[in-house]
C-alpha cells in the first residue's frame, strides 16, 4: 500500500524545519497494520518541501523552475524531513517498508535537475538508514524513465493512466490538452487521431519505453493507476484486463488509485455496479476479483 503523505501535516511552509513527530502517529500504524496484515507499505511525500504536484506555487521556494537559491533552501528543507522518516523507521527491514522521494514530477525539458535533487535526497535517507529501499518517480508526472539515476541502486516508478480519455473521463482536474477524446469511453477505443487504443497500444506507450530500464536492471513498479467513476464499468474492466497482463507479463508491481474512493475499489459512487456490502462499506466485487486473479 502506497501511502501519499503531505508534509503539512507534520510541518509548515512557514517553519520548514521544525518536525511535530507526534503528527507521525497514523504512518506509525500504518506501518504496524502493513506488518499484520502482510502489506507492503511504501511512504511517499505527495507534497514535500518545495513541490506538489497540484497547487506547488504554495510552496515559499521551489524545487522546480526556480533559481537555484531557491531551490537550494526547498532541498535542504526535504533532506531534513526524509532524514526524520529514515530515522524514524530504520530497523524496519526493506521487505516491510520504502520511500517514494516525491510524487510526480513535473514535465521537464532537461532532466539534470530532477537528477540532482534525487541524488541529494537518496544520499541523505543513506547517511541514516544505508539499506532502505527508495522508490523514484518518472518525470514528466512519473511518465518518462530517468536514465540518469540507473546506477543509483532504486527502484524507479511509472504510471497507469493511459489513455486519459479511459481512465479520467470527465474528469475537471486533468488539463484538456491531455485528453485523446472527449467521447463515451469504451474499450478498445479509437481516439480523436484515429489512433487506436488496446493492449497493443498500452504494450508501445507504458511497457516499451521503460524497457531499457529493465534491462539495465533497473525494478520497475507502478507508483499510481485506476479509473474515474465516470467511466462506464465495462469500459474500466476491459481496460483494466489488459493493464494488469501487461504489468504480470513484464513482471511489475503496481499501487492503485485508489482504495476507497471515486477511483477505488470500495465506495467508488458508480452508477452502473452493483455493490456488495462490507464492513460498511460498497464493494465493487467485479473488480476485486479482477485485482485478486492478477
Amino acid at each position: 500500500m502506497r501511502l501519499p503523505l503531505s508534509y503539512w501535516v507534520w510541518s509548515s511552509p512557514e517553519k520548514w524545519l521544525q518536525i511535530d513527530e507526534s503528527a507521525l502517529a497514523p504512518v506509525d500504524q500504518a506501518v504496524l497494520w502493513g506488518r499484520e496484515f502482510g502489506l507492503h507499505v511504501n511512504i511517499n511525500f505527495h507534497r514535500i518541501p518545495g513541490y506538489c504536484v497540484n497547487g506547488r506555487e504554495r510552496e515559499p521556494e521551489q524545487l522546480f523552475d526556480s533559481p537555484r537559491p531557491s531551490m537550494r533552501k526547498a532541498l535542504d528543507a526535504a533532506v531534513v524531513h526524509w532524514q526524520a522518516f529514515a530515522r524514524r523507521y530504520k530497523g524496519i527491514p526493506s521487505e516491510r517498508v520504502s520511500f517514494d522521494l516525491f510524487n510526480e514530477p513535473p514535465f521537464m525539458p532537461d532532466q539534470s535537475r530532477y537528477v540532482e535533487i534525487a541524488q541529494t535526497l537518496i544520499t541523505a535517507i543513506r547517511e541514516i538508514d544505508p539499506t532502505r529501499l527508495i522508490v523514484a518517480d518518472g518525470a514528466d508526472i512519473g511518465q518518462t524513465p530517468v536514465p540518469g539515476l540507473v546506477d543509483q541502486g532504486i527502484v524507479q516508478s511509472t504510471r497507469g493512466y493511459l489513455p486519459k480519455m479511459v481512465s479520467h473521463y470527465t474528469a475537471t482536474w486533468v488539463p484538456k490538452e491531455e485528453f485523446e477524446s472527449f467521447a463515451p469511453p469504451v474499450w478498445p477505443m479509437t481516439d480523436d487521431r484515429g489512433v487506436l487504443w488496446n493492449r497493443e497500444t498500452l504494450r508501445a506507450e507504458l511497457i516499451a519505453r521503460w524497457k531499457p530500464l529493465a534491462d539495465a536492471g533497473v525494478p520497475i513498479h507502478v507508483g499510481e493507476w485506476g479509473c474515474h467513476n465516470r467511466t462506464p464499468h465495462a469500459a474500466m474492466l476491459g481496460w483494466m484486463t489488459d493493464l494488469l497482463a501487461l504489468w504480470k507479463e513484464a513482471g511489475w508491481g503496481w499501487s492503485m488509485w485508489n482504495l476507497r474512493g471515486g477511483f477505488g475499489v470500495v465506495d467508488s459512487g458508480r452508477k452502473d455496479v452493483a455493490y456488495e456490502p462490507f464492513r460498511g462499506h460498497l464493494l465493487d466485487r467485479r473488480l476485486l476479483e479482477l485485482l485478486r486473479t492478477n
